[in-house]
């Protein structure tokens, strides 16, 4: 991997935990030479995690809405800032731009990114890994949410199989590197292929 879109939060959450955890992300990328890729925001866990990046000596791309840029919110001091028209040309960019897809504990804009990043691969419409950072078992939930939408036959298990997560930053990533798309991929429902 040489570019990763990081979804994360415009704030930092309530738990030191989870600034630690972005603090951690950020040394990693800097020191692999993998270049982050991110909403260009200045607040919260974004902001925190192109610091950290920047300040490693790595590679920051922003991607705002120009909605966001003139609330005066863009990180400046980035390597590439893009200023795009709408949230979905943001989204559309930053998968262009990336090699996978990490969630960071966040809100509705983090889960929202992250289940249309995963929506995308179940389609087949990318081949790139996508992962949950499950920090002080924030994503406990989405996951038995997950593992329920399966047992209800609204998700299949290959599909299930697609979210990667991990607790610790290394293992998610070190899954990340292995990962590799099945030769069929594809929607297919729960119920087996349309007749």
């Amino acid at each position: 991997m040489r570019s990763l879109c990081v979804f994360c939060g415009s704030s930092r959450g309530r738990q030191p935990v989870y600034l630690h955890a972005v603090g951690e992300l950020a040394g990693i990328l800097a020191s692999d030479g993998i270049r982050l890729v991110f909403g260009g925001n200045s607040t919260g866990t974004m902001g925190a995690l192109a610091d950290g990046v920047l300040e490693a000596g790595g590679q920051v791309v922003g991607v705002i809405p120009k909605y966001d840029f003139d609330q005066g919110w863009a990180h400046e001091g980035l390597t590439e800032l893009h200023v795009v028209d709408s949230m979905h040309e943001r989204k559309a960019r930053m998968a262009e731009l990336s090699d996978g897809f990490i969630a960071l504990p966040g809100g509705l804009g983090t889960l929202e990114e992250f289940a249309e990043a995963i929506t995308w691969l179940q389609l087949g419409l990318h081949h790139k890994p996508t992962g949950l950072l499950n920090t002080a078992g924030y994503y406990e939930a989405l996951l038995r949410f997950f593992d329920h939408a399966v047992a209800e036959r609204f998700l299949r298990e290959e599909d299930r199989a697609l979210i990667l997560a991990e607790t610790e930053v290394r293992p998610l990533l070190d899954l990340m590197r292995a990962w590799t798309p099945r030769q069929d991929q594809g929607w297919v429902s729960a119920d087996g292929p349309a007749a």
